[in-house]
């Protein structure tokens, strides 16, 4: 396919999701799929074996795919996971915590909120403890890199914590997966939710959940919802080989095939993996050369995104910073946190180093900065 007549982005987007993606995965979208045909099917089958070998390769899991946004798998998740009787702990030091804990409440599923602050990370020890005074407590939920700071969060740990006490444990890697290695089986995790459209650079449209084959094969009827059932969608896919219980997104499908072909020729999550460390390592050399501080400490500071602090300088304005950059072909993210004024720039997508020297040479000669 000639490429040449796509129109080319009038800007790169620097955020956490969705994010730039290459021409080829936007290309995938120009033909229509028939969610009923065999080929279409046999994509959806290739995908949802794919997902699952990037993400163990221990026997025992499978894959599920969901119409929606991210928050759309979370909510399946923990409508369908959680029991009548069971109690759900939820640890945040961000607002994607948080919103597992509104989603909790809109359920009515009985939880328990444990919140570390926004520039803290959740604390193991504190995990156990609190299993252990509460055996009401069945499953454990919490983020994976929580992006309203860019902070990378301990699941390992808190997954050995939770396995230790017998409980189920559900990890939200929606900006992470895919763009971090990491072993499903050997963080403990029963249940990993993603997005299409964030480190494996597809484009929006689905979800999806990577599961314990036993644990989901048992959840049958247990949804507080129709169209969010994360076991009855997994059964129709088992049962009818990548057919999906309502329609799909099936343009966005086909991008993600591509956009995993792509991750594939790169060399994998590993080399992903390097080039956005690579693209932060320069983002945060550069902004500190800039004089502009960042708001976690580099141990705790994800590969995804990062918050810096605003510059307390009189001809700063956040407004008139974004739109600076994106006349320069740039867009960012405004800050999150509660108690500090900062902004977030993200390093994820098909983004490469040149353009973390193109953006901070348009920093540069911005006049809302603060010049050393």
């Amino acid at each position: 396919m000639d490429l040449s007549c796509l129109p080319e982005n009038p800007y790169i987007l620097l955020t956490p999701g969705p994010l730039s993606t290459s021409k080829t995965v936007k290309a995938a979208m120009l033909r229509d799929w028939c969610t009923w045909d065999a080929d279409y099917k046999e994509l959806v089958q290739d995908i949802r074996a794919r997902l699952v070998a990037l993400a163990t390769p221990e026997p025992g899991y499978t894959a599920v795919l969901m119409q929606g946004s991210g928050t759309f798998c979370v909510e399946a998740t923990l409508g369908t996971a959680l029991p009548a009787g069971g109690r759900l702990l939820v640890l945040a030091n961000g607002h994607y915590g948080q919103r597992m804990a509104r989603i909790a409440e809109c359920l009515r599923i009985d939880h328990v909120l444990v919140d570390f602050g926004e520039t803290q990370p959740p604390c193991a020890g504190l995990v156990a403890k609190t299993l252990a005074a509460d055996p009401k407590i069945s499953h454990v939920a919490v983020v994976h890199c929580e992006t309203t700071t860019g902070m990378l969060n301990p699941v390992a740990d808190i997954g050995r914590a939770v396995k230790d006490a017998g409980r189920v444990f559900i990890v939200d890697a929606m900006s992470s997966f895919g763009g971090m290695p990491m072993d499903l089986a050997a963080l403990g995790a029963d249940f990993l939710v993603s997005s299409a459209n964030k480190c494996l650079e597809g484009v929006p449209g689905f979800g999806f959940v990577l599961a314990r084959r036993q644990i989901l094969e048992s959840l049958a009827g247990r949804s507080r919802s129709l169209s969010l059932d994360l076991h009855d969608q997994w059964r129709v896919m088992e049962e009818q080989q990548g057919k999906w219980r309502f329609t799909s997104p099936t343009h966005t499908v086909r991008a993600f095939s591509q956009a995993l072909a792509e991750l594939e020729a790169e060399g994998g999550i590993a080399a992903r993996h390097a080039r956005y460390v690579e693209n932060r390592r320069l983002l945060v050399t550069g902004m500190h050369d800039l004089g502009f501080r960042t708001l976690l400490p580099a141990a705790w500071q994800s590969p995804i995104i990062t918050s810096f602090f605003s510059p307390e300088h009189p001809d700063y304005d956040f407004g008139r910073f974004y739109d600076g950059l994106k006349s320069r072909g740039f867009v960012i993210y405004p800050g999150k946190v509660s108690g500090a004024d900062c902004f977030r720039i993200g390093t994820i997508g098909h983004v490469f180093p040149a353009d973390i020297r193109r953006l901070l040479a348009a920093i540069r000669d911005s006049m809302y900065w603060p010049r050393a």
